[in-house]
């Protein structure tokens, strides 16, 4: 990996259409854009002459949201050609997938669906994990999912299924931020716990977004992942927490739908930067154990 293709340990912005013009009259102090690789697996057109431009200025993360990675059927291979051939062009500092299935049979759905944590699935996860480091002849990073249920036949937590999934596949982890508050909030388990013990020595990239919240029957609040907001202060806490444990990590502000204004989008960005900043100088903290976890969380 080169100077110019390696992610540093700054904020980086989600690259919208939208923004194209905006980034391109003024080349923002902006650490490294992350795309959807989907949106640019197309062989040219508008996407592609903007998106080569902005290459040449900043590093670029390739985010993929529809290989399945926990889909029972193999990987498609026509979809993982696709990716290579992006990553080839583009010369990306990260990739990266989510932790759930999209797709059945011949059935592609508009969702990022979960997963029961068991044996099985560890097998299923990591077998389709090496297939596509294979072909991308690289290092991919699982993003944590945000659920909603939890499965009644999952024979493990989340924090001990991605550790496996790490040992048996070599991958590494994106950590969304915003992903674990959701999920810890809908599930009553503490989010601080959560990030107490998660392997931070894994993680390559970190993901920060907004989310909705509705009021529940009994006076519960379900939070969904709405990436339609600015991040919200209870994910910038967690954050803070996170970078103090493990030290700083690219950080991605996402922001998919709703988009704002340019300016509004970049000034997530910066106060990302400040926390960066502020953790940049302290000591990591030892990870939680488990048992600790399980503990906090019951409180």
């Amino acid at each position: 990996m080169t100077e110019s293709t390696a992610i540093p340990n700054r904020a980086g912005l989600g690259l919208k259409a939208e923004h194209y013009e905006a980034i391109l009259g003024s080349r923002p102090d902006v650490g490294w854009f992350e795309v959807h690789a989907e949106n640019y697996m197309g062989a040219g057109g508008p996407p592609h002459h903007y998106l080569t431009k902005i290459r040449r200025d900043y590093p670029l993360s390739l985010h993929g949201v529809g290989l399945s990675i926990g889909g029972a059927a193999p990987l498609d291979e026509a979809h993982l050609a696709r990716l290579n051939d992006l990553a080839e062009r583009y010369e990306p500092g990260l990739v990266s997938e989510h932790l759930a299935w999209s797709s059945h049979d011949e059935v592609y759905l508009n969702d990022l669906l979960p997963l029961p944590y068991t044996e099985e699935t560890v097998t299923r996860v990591s077998d389709h994990l090496e297939r596509m480091q294979e072909v991308l002849c690289r290092q991919v990073l699982l993003e944590n999912p945000s659920t909603y249920v939890a499965f009644e036949n999952s024979t493990m937590d989340e924090i001990e299924f991605l550790r496996a999934v790490v040992k048996r596949s070599g991958c590494g982890l994106l950590l969304d931020v915003n992903n674990v508050l959701v999920s810890t909030n809908n599930q009553g388990v503490s989010a601080e716990a959560y990030i107490d013990a998660f392997p931070l020595e894994h993680v390559g990239e970190i993901h920060l977004g907004g989310h909705a919240s509705e009021e529940e029957a009994g006076g519960t609040t379900l939070l969904i992942d709405a990436h339609d907001r600015a991040v919200d202060d209870r994910v910038w806490a967690l954050y803070a927490r996170t970078l103090a444990r493990g030290g700083t990590k690219p950080s991605l502000i996402e922001w998919d739908n709703s988009l704002p204004a340019w300016e509004v989008l970049y000034n997530e960005a910066r106060r990302a930067e400040t926390v960066i900043a502020a953790e940049a100088g302290a000591a990591p903290q030892p990870a939680a154990s488990m048992q600790q976890t399980r503990h906090a969380a019951a409180r």
